[in-house]
């Protein structure tokens, strides 16, 4: 099941905004500054919960633009940001740093007290949407 910002209004924001606070600590701090940094890279992307299902009703947080952009996941020790073409994306800062070995994605896992270059990963943002709106006109 998916719910979008397209669909349902800011029923999917208020959800998201909801899972941020729950956390409550690191993690929801640095789920909270990651969505800033792409909804400002990208002040026409739109949210939305994929994979929602008994085992996880939150969902996972999905940012679109012309196709996924990237997730945002939490973990007991890691917030990841998984990106859906991150493979054929030009990466000069670095910041990937998890599941390099696959074909297609690409992501950055964040550490409590790391902090996030938001420079470098409001151009991957960019990149992950020309890359998309690409794909979209081919």
């Amino acid at each position: 099941m998916t719910t979008s910002d397209a669909d349902g209004g800011s029923a999917v924001s208020e959800r998201i905004d909801r899972t941020i606070a729950e956390l409550g600590d690191w993690r929801g701090e640095s789920l909270g500054r990651m969505r800033k940094l792409i909804r400002d890279a990208d002040p026409h992307v739109i949210e939305e919960l994929k994979w929602v299902k008994p085992s996880n009703p939150a969902g996972v947080p999905t940012w679109s633009h012309d196709g996924i952009i990237c997730t945002g996941e939490t973990y007991k020790k890691v917030v990841k940001t998984t990106f859906a073409k991150g493979a054929s994306l030009k990466d000069p800062s670095g910041l990937f740093n998890s599941s390099l070995e696959g074909g297609v994605r690409r992501a950055i896992d964040f550490h409590e007290g790391e902090k996030i270059d938001a420079k470098a990963l409001k151009a991957l943002i960019r990149e992950a949407v020309a890359a998309n709106k690409a794909s979209a006109r081919g």
